[in-house]
């Protein structure tokens, strides 16, 4: 069975990310899965389409010749230094979409296919580089089928239709602008614009039957600016809080967690020590580990043993 392709894109990423030299085409086509047992017309047609979506998503990929001689033997890569990021700061809207992208990709037939490309290369006698995996690492597990086709939606901005069912209710079909896809306690949403209601809503996506149709052009609607998918799906769907933790935050820091505190109360010189209340262990240890040593999880013990996690892989991926 084909890979999905999100997947070859992924993996079609990777080769020419961890290649050290251009890789002519048909070398591409033996390492990425999805490429082989195509008709050498099917394989240019998906190929070209591949490499423009990259580009969409603003990833160059260069074109060039291994040998300065022979620059009729034309090859592909990707350089590193074109999608490594520098260092940056993150607020902290821009810190849970970055927490989400870090759940997307844990997928186990991903990992094995990109595993399988780079053994292909190397006994091809390509030289890779693998230490730039770590900007690739996957970790995604979504089970939905209209995932694909969703994330597809929303990362290039494509109108869909679909048949949404409801318990207890008939199927009716949805026309959206998909905003972005996110995971709230378990489950995956679809939050947009139904351009139907005329309003924004969200979509659980276990209750989408069917086929996904992909309803436009790529790039045919703006996301509202300010727009808050994770504020959509608290509305939608709240979550009874689980407990309250205590948190000890450096003055002057911290604003999101003091937000959410129900009592903040002044600790010493540097630190006031926050009561917040929780609905997910794990949502709240990403937010305190978020600011490092200005946030200090005292309480609960699963809590604290979170955030001490979440640090000590910090550290580790840094070193």
């Amino acid at each position: 069975m084909a890979p999905r392709k999100t997947e070859r894109l992924m993996n079609l990423f990777i080769t020419l990310l961890v290649s050290r030299q251009y890789l002519p085409k048909e070398k591409i086509r033996e390492a990425v899965e999805g490429y082989r047992g195509q008709s050498d017309q099917a394989f240019d047609r998906m190929f070209e389409r591949d490499k423009d979506e990259l580009r969409e998503l603003g990833i160059t990929v260069e074109t060039g010749s291994n040998d300065k001689f022979f620059e009729d033997d034309i090859g592909y890569r990707i350089k590193r230094d074109e999608v490594e990021l520098p260092d940056i700061e993150l607020t902290r809207e821009e810190s849970a979409v970055v927490g989400l992208a870090a759940q997307v990709w844990e997928h186990a037939g991903l990992a094995s296919e990109s595993t399988a490309a780079l053994v292909k290369l190397k006994a091809a006698g390509i030289t890779v580089d693998t230490s730039v995996l770590r900007m690739v690492e996957p970790r995604l597990s979504a089970s939905e089928p209209s995932f694909d086709t969703m994330w597809e939606a929303v990362t290039r901005r494509i109108p869909v239709t679909f048949d949404y069912k409801r318990p207890g209710a008939e199927p009716t079909t949805r026309s959206v602008q998909p905003w972005g896809v996110i995971s709230w306690h378990g489950r995956w949403y679809m939050a947009g614009f139904d351009t139907d209601r005329q309003e924004p809503r969200v979509f659980r996506l276990t209750r989408v039957h069917g086929e996904v149709g992909l309803a436009g052009a790529a790039g045919s609607y703006e996301i509202p600016e300010g727009t808050d998918l994770k504020a959509l799906a608290k509305n939608l769907y709240p979550a009874p809080a689980l407990g309250a933790a205590v948190v000890r935050v450096r003055r002057g820091r911290g604003q999101s967690l003091r937000k959410m505190a129900a009592t903040v109360i002044p600790l010493d010189e540097e630190f006031d020590e926050l009561r917040v209340e929780y609905a997910s262990p794990w949502e709240l240890a990403s937010e305190i580990a978020s600011y490092g040593p200005d946030a200090i999880a005292m309480s609960p013990p699963d809590v604290r043993a979170e955030v001490i996690g979440r640090l000590k892989a910090a550290a580790q991926a840094g070193a």
